[in-house]
């Protein structure tokens, strides 16, 4: 697949459906990444202490800052692609 950021739609709704188990490190990463492409850079205040999944997910994004969007699409879909099973690879091809 030469051109991996036109598949940026087909990837976000694929880890919704096919993707069972994922390591929170992942997650992570897929919602910064998507977030990266979706608004931009982070626009938020970063939660409070207490908040620890907000505060983790704003990291995620946050860690991303600058990054172009065609960059963050197409990281986006090749860390989906690592996770999907075998034959829902293949209708990348």
């Amino acid at each position: 697949m030469s051109d991996k950021g036109k598949y940026f739609e087909k990837a976000a709704e694929d880890v919704k459906k096919h993707v069972k188990e994922c390591p929170d490190s992942k997650k992570l990463e897929l919602y910064g990444l998507y977030k990266q492409v979706t608004v931009g850079d982070c626009n938020t205040d970063k939660p409070g202490m207490l908040d620890f999944k907000g505060k983790a997910k704003w990291e995620a994004w946050n860690k991303v800052k600058g990054k172009d969007k065609e960059t963050a699409r197409r990281e986006y879909v090749e860390c989906v692609l690592g996770l999907l099973p075998d034959n829902i690879k293949k209708e990348y091809n």
